[in-house]
């Protein structure tokens, strides 16, 4: 069976995302997605696939996955019982650490990382045990400091000298080989046409299914509903806009990102942001004004 992809969502202002998880989890599945992925077991064992390695890990495993690389780990837990955090996750783009490479010239020396990770590498207890508090505050971090905690941890991984490569030097990972599976055809058309209208009877032709078999194969995928996944990426797309067009009208926005109705698009805005769209796009413009007068 072909991983499936998983889209990650970096959100506006951020360079990278963190998340955390128990387990069992929707995305605790055989899959791939185009960013870097840190992964550090806080609990449980059991075994975890990388390409085509397989091994058995415990807490305190740290691994870092290239892009595309397939990945997964799977927890021996009995049937029924939950774990409240099994992992946390940092996950960042190549453009991002291309940029950061550029910007400052120092950071070529974690190409060689980069490139090894690409089949995936296992870090040493040492370095697990001096990235773990790190990953866990950067899960909170805002500004600044979540930058500084970054570096610090790439810090940590370039110093390492008894990480392991984990999938053979021939594995390749194919990420058009894996598009070819029908849910992942339907996300890749999402991306591509999330401003224009489309319905579910849409994706589900694209994926060679019923309507309601692709209802239940997209939501077990994403862990949402259709509806609520386009609309929240449409809504991150809003806040792009928001931040980077100030000229732009709320009313605009609305119809550029595929609502077509402004009172909706202000209410879910507000369920998805805690805020309307003019409050977020006010303490924008006062957090730049406040900066700038620093």
């Amino acid at each position: 069976m072909g991983p499936d992809l998983e889209v990650i969502q970096i959100r506006p202002g951020e360079s990278f995302a963190t998340s955390s998880h128990g387990y069992p989890y929707h995305t605790v599945r055989w899959h791939f997605h185009p960013e870097f992925e840190l992964h550090l077991v806080a609990a449980t064992s059991g075994r975890y696939f990388v390409g085509d390695f397989i091994g058995e890990f415990e807490p305190g495993n740290l691994v870092l996955t290239g892009p595309n690389l397939p990945h997964n780990w799977i927890s021996d837990v009995p049937a029924g019982q939950r774990v409240p955090l099994r992992c946390r996750i940092i996950q960042f783009g190549e453009g991002f650490i291309a940029g950061a490479v550029q910007a400052f010239p120092e950071l070529e020396g974690l190409s060689p990382l980069l490139d090894l990770s690409r089949r995936g590498v296992l870090f040493g207890k040492e370095t697990s045990r001096g990235v773990a508090p790190l990953m866990e505050e950067i899960m909170q971090a805002h500004g600044v400091r979540r930058i500084e905690l970054f570096m610090m941890i790439l810090g940590l991984l370039s110093r390492e000298r008894a990480k392991r490569v984990l999938a053979s030097e021939s594995y390749l990972p194919d990420p058009s080989g894996y598009m070819s599976a029908g849910i992942n055809q339907a996300l890749a058309y999402i991306r591509e046409n999330l401003t224009q209208p489309f319905h579910e009877g849409d994706l589900a032709a694209i994926a060679g299914q019923s309507t309601g078999a692709f209802s239940r194969a997209f939501r077990r995928h994403t862990g949402m509903s259709l509806l609520q996944y386009v609309k929240r990426l449409r809504i991150n797309l809003a806040c792009q806009i928001l931040m980077s067009e100030e000229q732009a009208t709320i009313s605009q926005i609305c119809f550029e990102v595929g609502f077509n109705n402004l009172s909706n698009f202000n209410r879910q805005f507000l369920a998805e942001k805690g805020m309307p769209p003019s409050q977020f796009r006010r303490l924008l413009a006062a957090n730049i004004a406040t900066a700038r007068a620093a």
